[in-house]
């Protein structure tokens, strides 16, 4: 039976590929030289912490950084920018979480998804991935054409595909 995975990885080096080149333009910018910048990739816990002199610094480094994520085929939707801007004495920070994998919640959601759109296709959630399978590999490709209209603010990527 033909099948396909919907997962939702970042690449941990093209990630950090990305925030050195951020760093690299943030330096060498005129409106930054001088200014206390730190842009710092928490590996582990798929953080980054960015620090500045104001809220407005801050959100030109959140610019650069999606700009040059895409460049580098990262999806925008890998930042999670919900949370403000924070002032911590003459500085101010920002921590990035990093999406890496669906959450439990947003799975339940894509399921839904598939089983609401009537195609005959088998949907099931395996850890942070979702497997799936249908009869027809027609079915799966409506599947993945039907998915890029959703607007979940998460990055998919459609991987293991076997007929």
């Amino acid at each position: 039976m033909p099948s396909f995975d919907f997962a939702s990885k970042v690449d941990l080096q093209t990630l950090d590929n990305a925030v050195n080149v951020v760093h690299k333009e943030i330096s060498n910018r005129f409106d930054f030289k001088g200014c206390h910048v730190v842009i710092d990739l928490n590996k582990k816990e798929f953080k980054l912490n960015l620090e500045s002199d104001s809220d407005m610094k801050i959100g030109q480094i959140i610019d650069v950084l999606i700009s040059r994520s895409i460049k580098q085929g990262l999806a925008a939707e890998i930042y999670d920018l919900s949370k403000e801007p924070y002032v911590s004495g003459k500085v101010t920070k920002q921590e990035v979480p990093v999406r890496n994998g669906i959450k439990q919640e947003d799975a339940k959601k894509i399921v839904k998804l598939i089983k609401d759109s009537g195609l005959k296709v088998q949907a099931a959630i395996m850890d942070d991935i979702i497997r799936v399978t249908g009869k027809k590999i027609d079915d799966l490709q409506d599947v993945i054409a039907l998915s890029k209209t959703w607007n979940l603010g998460i990055a998919l990527q459609f991987i293991n595909m076997k007929s």
